[in-house]
């Protein structure tokens, strides 16, 4: 005999797709009729949909004043939810329908850092060479917990095998020297030394809100391979600003505000612009800091996989921050 399913609450308590999608519609436009122009239905069938939500859920989502809606706290609640699933819907159907054009996608995610300073500079040669690969990316400071339904094909960042069943290739290591504007330096010009760069605003990279496995590496970290002690700054000195926004950061050194750690991964470019100058000689290497090509064991003879990891290992050859084995060095 045919073992009968239990029913799946879940799916018997969710109320009717149609009757969402026309709240949503209302919802987004706060108005029935702009939602019925959207969809390409009657407002009567817009209206009778929303009264069958209602009524399923048992509250009113919208508050209705003459021929003007807004939502409810309920209606907040529900179109919050129901906008963002409908959303996650729709991309899965788009990336389903590209497969089927003929397009290969590859997922790829990384911090918004990398996302914004290394990567979006570099897709530009990537897309002309392999115009039959789209490229998807998902930004995150949380590596360690990815959202439901989200399996990205590649990671890049600090973690080696962040998971069971991935792989990792070394890319390069960590390189950080300030950075400033050639304007900045010219106004002030006592940052050309350690003593003066200390005294001066600094903008700082804060550990908080960012990733798990990111190292805790910002002013008062490079200083001390210095022997300086950013403590010993008086209330009279510049402000240190902090911020855990990296982007947000080189955003404020480019607009004259101050100096930055500098990545030289992420800074070279701008520095070899001439947008961003080093206004002392000193960096601290840390070797051991690796940054990672981090994939799935399903993706090891991808073509799609195997031409983009080709070509990021070619751009690491272009500006190679070498790999060795073991250390830390600081050089003055």
């Amino acid at each position: 005999m045919v073992k009968l399913v239990e029913p799946d609450k879940i799916l018997v308590r969710m109320p009717s797709l149609r009757a969402v999608r026309s709240f949503v519609a209302a919802a987004k436009y706060l108005s029935f009729t702009r939602a019925a122009e959207a969809l390409c239905v009657t407002q009567a069938a817009i209206s009778r949909q929303i009264r069958e939500l209602e009524a399923h859920l048992e509250v009113e989502l919208f508050k209705r004043t003459g021929r003007s809606v807004e939502l409810t706290e309920a209606g907040t609640i529900f179109y919050d939810a129901a906008y963002l699933s409908f959303v996650n819907i729709a991309q899965a159907a788009e990336r389903i329908q590209s497969t089927k054009s003929g397009k290969q996608a590859l997922t790829i995610c990384c911090s918004p850092a990398f996302s914004g300073l290394w990567l979006s500079r570099r897709l530009p040669d990537f897309f002309a060479d392999n115009p039959d690969i789209d490229i998807n990316v998902v930004t995150t400071g949380n590596f360690l917990q990815m959202e439901p339904g989200v399996h990205p094909d590649v990671f890049i960042n600090k973690v080696t095998d962040p998971r069971e069943g991935y792989h990792s290739t070394p890319l390069f290591y960590d390189l950080i020297y300030p950075v400033c504007t050639p304007e900045f330096l010219r106004d002030n010009p006592a940052i050309a030394s350690l003593a003066g760069l200390r005294d001066t605003v600094l903008l700082n990279l804060s550990p908080y809100g960012r990733a798990q496995v990111a190292e805790h590496v910002d002013w008062s970290v490079w200083f001390s391979f210095f022997n300086i002690n950013l403590e010993t700054r008086s209330r009279d000195d510049k402000h240190l600003f902090n911020a855990n926004d990296y982007n947000m950061l080189i955003q404020m050194v480019l607009n004259n505000q101050g100096v930055s750690l500098g990545w030289h991964h992420l800074v070279a470019p701008l520095v070899d612009q001439g947008l961003l100058i080093r206004p002392v000689a000193q960096e601290v290497v840390f070797r051991e800091k690796r940054h990672y090509l981090t994939y799935p064991e399903s993706k090891v003879n991808n073509e799609v996989f195997c031409r983009f990891r080709d070509w990021i290992l070619g751009c690491m050859d272009d500006e190679r921050i070498s790999v060795p084995t073991t250390g830390v060095e600081q050089t003055e």
